[in-house]
């Protein structure tokens, strides 16, 4: 059995199981659709240190995705495996004072050098001493760091190299933005100007990309602030004074519950509320671990929409500075 075939057996069982199976009918549903909706992929914690690095950059090679907003650990973690950096298997049970004591980090149960680590730190920051001294969205940013990446396997480097937009709405809240403040000091106190990543320039960049699209799909793994970010397009252009329709298409993966408030639980039909999704919307949600979910619906949808990914066009978006002129199909 394929696991596409696994995927689409689970439409008989219950629980999350049929949630997972209404995922990638629902994604396979948007995949098709003909007015090729933009897509974007919302992807929140530490993924990559859990091992979804290559199930991200698959996505992004079989055009599942045209924009990706992340938190920062994710893009940091790639950019750290990229130059050569390891993830290493190890334990929760653990004395986490031992592990101070070795310059070991932990994440869950996961090991990394934070020795390394800080190599990784210098070489953005020598990468940023070498850009024109201006403002940057964290979109031309990572765009830059994308670029200088020479390992194929890499998630800022194959978009880079496809032309795919990367959103990180709070870059400083991570070690991306501890490697630009250490930037940021070391100019000051060289009476240089440093780079500064402007967080509004980013809301006008997502806004115009939702702008352009004829219609968009949204893919959540977890939540956070990267969800929060893609749902708030619709609104920023109706504050802005645009007419426009909230997402067609929302998928999401979370392990958090509705009850207790927070977005990262926060179920579709409360978005419709604030215009965030259309009152129509193909929805489908599961309440599962996304390193579960994620590889298995990603391996479903390359094993059964080859067809569809076949005649699915990449976005080509061509910028002017902080301006998108257009959104065009290759």
């Amino acid at each position: 059995m394929l696991v596409g075939d696994l995927v689409d057996s689970f439409q008989y069982t219950s629980y999350q199981s049929r949630n997972l199976a209404r995922c990638f009918n629902a994604y396979r549903n948007l995949m098709a659709a003909p007015d090729r909706p933009t897509v974007f992929l919302g992807i929140a914690g530490a993924m990559v240190p859990a091992g979804m690095k290559k199930v991200v950059i698959s996505m992004i090679k079989n055009k599942l995705i045209d924009v990706l907003v992340s938190t920062g650990a994710n893009l940091y973690h790639d950019w750290h495996e990229a130059r050569g950096g390891k993830h290493y298997i190890g334990s929760h049970q653990v004395d986490d004072t031992k592990l101070r004591e070795l310059y070991i980090d932990r994440i869950y149960d996961t090991f990394a050098d934070e020795e390394k680590f800080r190599e990784s730190d210098d070489a953005i920051k020598k990468l940023a001493d070498r850009l024109e001294p201006r403002n940057y969205s964290s979109r031309e940013f990572l765009e830059k760091l994308g670029l200088s990446v020479k390992d194929t396997e890499s998630i800022l480097g194959t978009a880079a190299k496809n032309g795919l937009p990367v959103f990180c709405p709070a870059l400083n809240d991570s070690s991306i933005g501890i490697a630009l403040t250490k930037h940021y000091y070391e100019s000051k106190k060289a009476k240089r100007r440093p780079i500064t990543i402007d967080p509004i320039r980013d809301n006008w960049e997502i806004a115009q990309i939702k702008l352009k699209s004829k219609s968009t799909g949204v893919v959540y793994v977890g939540g956070g602030t990267p969800k929060n970010y893609i749902q708030q397009t619709e609104i920023m252009l109706e504050v802005m004074g645009f007419v426009t329709t909230g997402h067609k298409y929302a998928i999401q993966m979370t392990t958090d519950d509705p009850k207790w408030g927070g977005l990262s639980g926060c179920t579709f039909e409360e978005a419709q509320s604030w215009g965030k999704i259309t009152k129509d919307a193909k929805i489908a949600t599961a309440y599962i671990d996304a390193t579960v979910a994620l590889p298995i619906l990603v391996t479903a949808l390359i094993q059964k929409c080859g067809d569809i990914i076949a005649k699915r066009r990449r976005l080509i978006f061509r910028w002017e500075k902080e301006e998108l002129i257009s959104i065009q199909q290759e």
